[in-house]
């Protein structure tokens, strides 16, 4: 959670990423300033190439700005060493991906305790939370699944699961039921609306709309640029309810 009180717990500013040079450049990212409180959760939406995973990315650290700053806790994090951004990766923000990203050789509460473990917890207490994490998000009877034969929506919440791990400062979601049926992304949404409440820090890049709505805040993006930023009111468990289509 936020260090402190006033310090947006995670900020961008000024956040650029180019590709190639001279009248071949292309702008990815160009000048995002962005600030997400904690406990906040924030949606920025956009159809596909407008830049979103590639912000996504620089927030996150797994790409590095060619200019601006990012900055998590009141530290900036993209002019760390690899290995000191490696740390920051591994405990102050976690990523959920569409496509999961689990080991397919390790049953579920094997995914989930890999990051307490790679990050130095003992054995004892990475397997106590990876299996308290399950047990919260309905999956206690699969921890000794194999990914291949959970649905969709379980991998999801393993997915997740891994992802609250380390308790993370922000937890970062790059289209996090692109691959799943509508009653899975129900799911799914039910899950980050769980997340909320419990006062954790999300960053979910989408193109549904419906997901959008379920944030405090939601951001569009187009050719690489915050355009347009609305507050969302009604709290998350109304605004889900009033989801429709997610079920048909």
């Amino acid at each position: 959670m936020n260090d402190s009180a006033g310090t947006p717990v995670l900020h961008a500013r000024e956040l650029q990423k180019w590709y190639g040079q001279g009248a071949g450049m292309v702008r990815a990212v160009d000048g995002v300033d962005l600030a997400v409180d904690a406990g906040e959760t924030v949606a920025i939406m956009g159809p596909s190439g407008c830049g979103k995973s590639t912000l996504l990315h620089l927030l996150g650290g797994l790409d590095r700005p060619s200019a601006g700053q990012v900055l998590l806790n009141g530290r900036r994090i993209d002019d760390l060493g690899e290995k000191a951004l490696a740390r920051v990766r591994r405990t102050g923000i976690s990523f959920v991906f569409q496509s999961f990203h689990l080991m397919e050789e390790l049953t579920a509460v094997e995914n989930v305790e890999l990051p307490a473990l790679l990050a130095g917890r003992s054995p004892r207490a990475a397997r106590r939370r990876a299996e308290a994490l399950l047990e919260r998000l309905g999956l206690a009877g699969r921890s000794r699944s194999l990914p291949s034969t959970l649905s969709g929506g379980q991998r999801q919440r393993v997915a997740v699961a891994r992802a609250l791990s380390n308790e993370p400062s922000v937890v970062l979601a790059d289209e996090p039921t692109g691959n799943l049926d509508s009653a899975a992304t129900l799911d799914v949404l039910r899950l980050f609306e769980e997340l909320h409440e419990s006062g954790q820090t999300l960053v979910i890049v989408t193109h549904d709309a419906r997901i959008a709505a379920t944030a405090d805040r939601m951001f569009t993006m187009r050719d690489g640029t915050l355009v347009d930023e609305t507050r969302l009111t009604g709290g998350t468990t109304g605004r889900l309810g009033a989801l429709v289509g997610l079920e048909d």
